[in-house]
């Protein structure tokens, strides 16, 4: 299991993060339209669904160009606006301004319900086979490109992520962006209805946002050692349906930050966060104490977006930072993570990859290996000495983050620092 979660976190993480922000940048600092009130009608509606950045940048540029535009147009529409379901989305909405984000793989039927979208396309993962029921009800054309994820009925455009047909990407691209064109004239006597509901999110912090923006860590290591940020947890993690939807994350979110701890998130748990105004800042910093608040303010939200599931990276690399002004082990700081409403394999590697660093995991969903008393109780806690971090589970979200902050208070308590609330025992002489 461990070496598992290594190879995932270098491989999988680590590698496949360094290697997209060469391709494409690291992205930036932007603000974001999220959620279904900001889709538009009148226009050519394109979801992009997945992971794999490599054709939906293509996409993108191919409808941003004034031949497309034109020929949107040409067929009655204002023009094309882009949306992002999972991933593909949030590593596109701060790479290229105006894609806005919708919602995880979980609620894309939700989207699809509007009536809004033209086409829907998907590439490696996350894609449900309820899909195609929605979508046959709105005349939605769903587009697959990844035989390993096809759907039945879904038009299918292969694109080989061995790349044997890489030199084929703008062609794909244009045949897609064109689809979805025609698909909006053949679809005007469809019924939308888009729920009057959005909100705006800061998006695209990474390490080197946050030392650009204090000008190094040194400030923000200051904040928390001083108890004005009391602790730093990275939330994360698929959904999951034997949970409440996206509720157990907001449960926890809710408790971290009125007790001044500051949320780092990427992926599919992030959405629920931005779409309740976690990650601006006149919806979000009302929620946090008083201390994080007064750091934060008036430009900074108290949720920091760092992007999609590989951006755990920028994560690890804000951790880092922080540890490195004080130079202490990441296993020492009161930093943590959590996956209140984790799934899936890549969930448990995922938490196995800041375990790894020392770091505490904490979830709402039991994983799934109870086949064995042995390994679970091996990465509960028989990874405390090894590791010096250990896996808590409590399906009660709010048991959950109270044990969080109990434990961030104990981490505080380790190295000497203050704990808001508590007097300090006198040092003797």
């Amino acid at each position: 299991f461990l070496r598992c979660g290594l190879a995932f976190c270098y491989t999988g993480v680590v590698a496949a993060n360094i290697a997209t922000d060469a391709l494409f940048g690291v992205g930036h600092r932007a603000t974001s339209k999220v959620n279904v009130g900001a889709l538009k009608k009148g226009w050519v509606n394109i979801a992009v669904h997945g992971h794999l950045p490599t054709l939906v940048s293509e996409i993108v540029r191919i409808g941003r160009t004034q031949e497309f535009i034109d020929l949107a147009k040409k067929h009655g529409a204002e023009g094309i606006q882009f949306y992002g379901i999972c991933c593909s989305c949030l590593a596109a909405m701060y790479r290229y301004e105006g894609v806005i984000p919708l919602s995880n793989a979980v609620g894309a039927e939700l989207v699809l319900g509007t009536g809004a979208l033209d086409l829907w396309v998907a590439d490696v993962q996350d894609v449900f086979p309820s899909i195609m029921d929605v979508a046959r009800c709105f005349k939605t054309t769903v587009v697959t490109t990844s035989d390993a994820a096809r759907l039945p009925g879904a038009e299918h455009y292969a694109y080989d992520h061995h790349h044997s047909n890489v030199a084929d990407t703008e062609k794909i691209a244009r045949k897609i962006v064109t689809r979805a064109i025609e698909n909006f004239a053949a679809r005007r006597d469809v019924p939308v209805f888009i729920p009057a509901y959005e909100v705006t999110a800061e998006i695209g912090f990474s390490a080197e946002s946050v030392s650009e923006r204090y000008k190094g860590f040194d400030a923000i290591a200051e904040a928390l050692k001083s108890g004005k940020i009391r602790g730093i947890v990275n939330m994360v993690g698929c959904n999951n349906p034997k949970v409440l939807y996206e509720k157990t994350a907001l449960d926890v979110a809710d408790i971290l930050l009125q007790n001044n701890i500051l949320i780092l998130t990427n992926g599919c748990v992030s959405f629920p966060l931005m779409k309740m105004g976690y990650c601006n800042m006149k919806d979000g910093l009302p929620k946090a104490g008083e201390s994080l608040r007064n750091f934060l303010s008036p430009d900074l939200p108290p949720v920091w977006h760092v992007g999609e599931c590989i951006d755990n990276t920028r994560s690890s690399g804000i951790f880092a930072g922080i540890a490195n002004e004080f130079g202490k082990d990441l296993k020492d700081m009161p930093f943590a993570f959590t996956s209140p409403e984790w799934s899936n394999e890549k969930g448990i590697d995922a938490s196995l990859g800041f375990r790894l660093m020392g770091i505490n995991s904490y979830h709402c969903v039991e994983a799934q290996i109870h086949g064995s008393k042995n390994v679970i109780e091996f990465l509960k806690e028989g990874t405390r000495e090894t590791l010096g971090s250990v896996m808590h589970v409590d399906t009660d979200p709010k048991a959950l983050a109270e044990k969080l902050v109990e434990d961030i208070k104990a981490k505080r308590r380790a190295l000497g620092w203050v704990v808001p609330g508590e007097k300090r025992k006198a040092v003797a002489p």
